[in-house]
């Protein structure tokens, strides 16, 4: 079965409701959202933990995106991070057998699914609001932060997709 759509999200035209200064944002989550399905089609459950040479594993990476996105888009709305964002960030790569690779990705596309609801209300006149992050309430803006979450979450997919085939090919995934 192909899953892998002829072209790619930013390719598909405007995302409805989506102020234009914000589609690239959008495109990139959804983005997001198809190739973390697609390129962790071929693994298990027991693989996303698996850490070659040390480094961060599948788990980690679906978290991580997760939180990020979260955790901009709680600064963009001018709110502070509750405790339970404190605890998924303190989890995010730990190993934890309720954590199945579905129940990961559905988390996460759930996540991005909420946001592309954020930006469909954001008015872009406030894009260049100063915004803080953090606890250290650095300075940044709307459209930084909404810009940073997209933007770091497909850093993440890249590793994750070097990760997911380095198992394919190491002989770890049928």
């Amino acid at each position: 079965m192909n899953n892998k759509p002829s072209v790619e999200v930013w390719m598909r035209g405007p995302i409805e409701e989506v102020p234009a200064l914000l589609q690239p944002v959008a495109h990139a989550l959804l983005q997001v959202q198809e190739d973390s399905i697609r390129y962790t089609q071929k693994l298990k459950d027991e693989d996303i933990w698996i850490r070659p040479y040390g480094l961060a594993n599948i788990a980690f990476h679906i978290q991580h995106m997760t939180g990020v996105i979260d955790r901009m888009f709680t600064y963009a709305d001018e709110r502070s991070l509750s405790e339970e964002q404190f605890d998924f960030l303190s989890k995010e790569g730990q190993q934890d057998t309720r954590a199945s690779l579905s129940r990961l990705l559905v988390t996460l596309q759930n996540q991005i699914d909420q946001s592309i609801i954020y930006l469909k209300k954001v008015d872009p006149l406030t894009l260049g609001d100063t915004r803080y992050l953090g606890r250290k309430r650095i300075p940044t803006t709307l459209i930084g932060l909404l810009f940073h979450a997209a933007e770091h979450a497909q850093r993440h997919i890249g590793q994750l997709l070097v990760t997911a085939r380095h198992l394919e090919y190491s002989g770890n995934i049928p």
